[in-house]
């Protein structure tokens, strides 16, 4: 079993290579050279039933969502600006964190969020971050003090998640020390093993 701290990573669009997506691997990346385990949900495994509809829990993927995020000691989230706000591919995803409501540690809490947003222009750039921080709030958890913007119609990511405009890698980069920082900061805690699945 990775006894490492463990770090998941939830976005993209329903795109293939999204440039949400693919920040959201470079970040992932970066933190995994830190010392950390990571684990990316982009669009396929994200790809759920809206949460509370009849039997929207009998996905395995909803199993597996749940089963790694009552098991990470922080999250990263990555959303295009759909109309000024987060994805509903992504909402719809942080609703199934409902379902830890009752668990020693509910919702998200105690845990460092960073938050990635992508857009064709900086008021939807700030205005998605805005929405993603309101959210990490409500679920208890620690919106990191770097959330980054990424205007997609001046940068390019190759698969890795590497960006053509080294400014964004610096970002990415910052973003993956402040989560890992947070994480190295917290007591050691008995860890739960991810479902087989996974």
């Amino acid at each position: 079993m990775d006894h490492r701290p463990l770090v998941v990573g939830l976005g993209g669009t329903t795109r293939p290579g999204s440039s949400s997506e693919r920040a959201l691997r470079g970040c992932l990346a970066i933190a995994a050279r830190l010392g950390v385990q990571t684990v990316l949900f982009g669009a396929d495994a994200l790809d759920l039933a809206h949460y509370g509809g009849a039997n929207c829990m009998s996905n395995p993927k909803a199993e597996r969502l749940i089963a790694a995020l009552r098991r990470a000691d922080a999250v990263v989230l990555s959303s295009p600006a759909y109309h000024g706000a987060l994805s509903g591919l992504l909402k719809n995803a942080l609703d199934y964190a409902e379902e830890l409501r009752n668990d020693e540690r509910p919702y998200l809490d105690g845990r460092a969020v960073g938050c990635i947003a992508c857009a064709y222009g900086p008021q939807a750039i700030g205005t998605t971050l805005t929405s993603m921080r309101a959210i990490v709030h409500a679920l208890r958890g620690w919106p990191t003090p770097l959330g980054v913007g990424i205007n997609a119609s001046q940068v390019i990511f190759d698969e890795s998640g590497a960006s053509s405009t080294p400014d964004v890698n610096d970002q990415l980069d910052a973003l993956a020390r402040q989560i890992v920082g947070f994480v190295k900061m917290q007591p050691v805690r008995t860890l739960r093993p991810l479902c087989a699945a996974e």
